[in-house]
């Protein structure tokens, strides 16, 4: 549906956008910008500070009309999930009784392939779900709300139940970089060799397990071959848990039957509790509405993004400062870009997904983009880490006496680095705990350093930064006055430390 979706769009886009299309550009080499546009204006383009965005009014409109058309459709429906003003304090939730659970559960079973019978350890972890996790689950809903449209997509491309789309609830609470002490990663959970029998790409700046769009498509693949092997969802669900192996010795135990339940006291502890999970997963949000959940209403829509190929390296902090698109937003819709870095390698489709509202300025200003982030990189110190595949790593296991930083300086990789690559939210470590590390390249490009334009002596003024500014949009503000300069005056080394009320200091 969504194909269909950006079709319509991109058909309408194009009555409104002016520039030329670069949709067949074949670019050998990005060091050069001349390389990559032949249009002679863009040749003049020196320093980040003189980049003029062109908007376009009829797009920007075009854009309202879609916006509005989409959410007046059945595919924008928020009544579900989103909480009205008047219902924000409502938390009580009345005693959920046997016999009510009884009348859903069996509701539940006469409406999907799984078999939904009524059991006391089933009525514990949905009360537990529901009395105990209550505060999270409005977080989850929020997180669905973008997700679920994308997993029907591809649930209903495979004849997949629909219901399944609840899997990935259990399996990362729809966190597209959850990642497992065992390594498996993102929304689906898949392990390095499974991720890659369904072709996910690992490298250093990229793990596909973490996309959402990629890993769903695997995870309907895995799923469909895991039903044509067992013909029953149920057991289906243990597998794609604890691996077929797993199953198929639980069969044996069990005297070789096939029903679910009479494998699974011989099933992994933790598979053991994962279909029951599940089935309590599929209640909750079935019944959303009757126990008072609702998503917060800042959720933001599958149906209000895009997406766009890219055809040169950009940071986050690049599309940030030329689009003025939030960070965070930018992590939360490209969670498969580990470094916040969109490499550009020949051959290979990178995309970016952007705010429906961003992508228009993306397109009618990527020439300028790109140009803007060559001088940008020619103008880094230090030059942006090179891509390893992930063949090229190797595996650390903390010994006692060491720490994060004694690690990386062993490998001679920095030590935020060793974060991003095993998803760690501090630096504490445990003995015995295997970390991923890409080895260094051996043969860097580094690229000079250039000397700012002014120094930070002399008479100098203040700039208080406003709601919506940009370090772009701020260095425009003023004469021979980089991005650079204002980042290096200000010790501004992430966009994050860019906050309204913020006093600048501008040398003249």
């Amino acid at each position: 549906m969504k194909i269909f979706i950006n079709t319509a769009f991109l058909l309408l886009f194009s009555f409104g956008f002016s520039q030329t299309n670069q949709e067949n550009l074949n670019i050998q080499k990005n060091e050069n910008t001349k390389e990559f546009y032949s249009d002679s204006a863009l040749l003049f383009f020196k320093s980040p500070d003189s980049l003029v965005l062109q908007v376009h009014t009829d797009a920007i409109l075009i854009d309202s009309l879609w916006m509005n058309e989409l959410i007046k459709s059945p595919l924008y429906d928020t009544a579900q999930y989103v909480l009205g003003d008047d219902e924000m304090l409502v938390t009580d939730l009345e005693e959920l009784s046997t016999d009510l659970l009884k009348e859903r559960l069996k509701y539940l079973n006469s409406k999907t392939p799984f078999n939904i019978d009524y059991n006391p350890q089933l009525e514990q972890i949905i009360r537990t779900y529901l009395q105990k996790r209550k505060s999270s689950l409005s977080t989850i809903m929020e997180r669905a709300r973008y997700f679920f449209p994308m997993f029907e997509e591809h649930l209903a491309k495979y004849n997949i139940p629909m219901e399944l789309k609840y899997l990935a609830v259990v399996e990362s609470a729809l966190n597209p970089n959850a990642r497992s002490r065992m390594g498996a990663t993102g929304l689906w959970q898949f392990m390095y060799q499974t991720g890659k029998f369904y072709d996910l790409e690992v490298s250093s700046y990229i793990d596909e397990r973490s996309d959402p769009y990629r890993a769903t498509e695997a995870a309907c693949m895995y799923l469909e071959s895991l039903y044509k092997m067992y013909g029953d969802w149920s057991m289906a669900l243990a597998a794609y848990n604890s691996g077929p192996g797993n199953v198929s010795k639980a069969i044996r135990r069990a005297g070789g039957s096939t029903n679910y339940w009479n494998i699974r006291p011989y099933l992994p502890r933790e598979t053991a509790a994962y279909v029951p999970a599940f089935y309590a997963t599929l209640y909750i949000f079935e019944f959303a509405n009757e126990h008072n959940l609702k998503a917060k209403e800042n959720a933001m829509s599958y149906y209000a993004t895009d997406t766009v190929q890219v055809k040169r390296q950009l940071t986050f902090a690049q599309i940030n400062e030329t689009l003025n698109v939030d960070i965070e937003v930018l992590k939360f819709l490209n969670p498969q870009y580990k470094l916040d870095i969109i490499p550009y390698v020949k051959d290979k489709n990178y995309s970016l997904t952007l705010p429906l509202k961003d992508i228009g300025n993306f397109v009618s200003n990527e020439q300028l983009i790109y140009a803007y982030a060559a001088v940008e990189d020619a103008a880094r110190e230090k030059p942006l880490p090179a891509l390893i595949a992930e063949n090229n790593r190797i595996t650390h296991k903390v010994k006692k006496g060491e720490y994060l930083g004694k690690i990386a300086a062993k490998h001679g990789v920095a030590e935020s680095n060793l974060k991003k690559w095993n998803n760690l939210k501090s630096t504490k470590l445990q003995v015995g705990q295997k970390l991923v590390i890409y080895p260094k390249n051996t043969n860097p490009v580094v690229a000079s350093k250039v000397t700012p334009a002014n120094d930070n002596k002399g008479e100098h003024s203040f700039y208080i930064v406003k709601l919506g500014d940009s370090l772009w949009s701020i260095a425009k503000k003023f004469t021979n006055v980089s991005v650079q300069n204002i980042k290096e005056w200000n010790n501004i080394w992430s966009v994050k430390s860019l906050k309204p009320g913020i006093k600048l200091k501008i040398f003249n």
